[in-house]
């Protein structure tokens, strides 16, 4: 399992649940746009801190955004 690609899958289905374009949710962090097109396609390594963050604006928790195969609320 490459956590990595999980990270990525779980922040893109939480971002769209959400409504948010990549450039909206890197506003609500503080990140570049590439940098969340990195994570969502599992090309980057995130520090504990950058997780935490985006966990934040995406107004959830870490262990959802590193659990495999979660459920989103409002996903379709």
């Amino acid at each position: 399992m490459d956590i990595r690609a999980v990270i990525g899958r779980n922040v893109r289905r939480f971002r769209v649940a959400k409504g948010l374009t990549q450039e909206e949710l890197s506003n609500r962090c503080d990140f570049d746009q590439r940098y969340i097109s990195q994570v969502e396609t599992g090309q980057r390594n995130l520090t504990v801190l950058s997780l935490y963050e985006l966990a934040q604006a995406l107004e959830t928790t870490p262990v959802a955004l590193i659990t495999p195969d979660q459920h989103v609320a409002g996903e379709g």
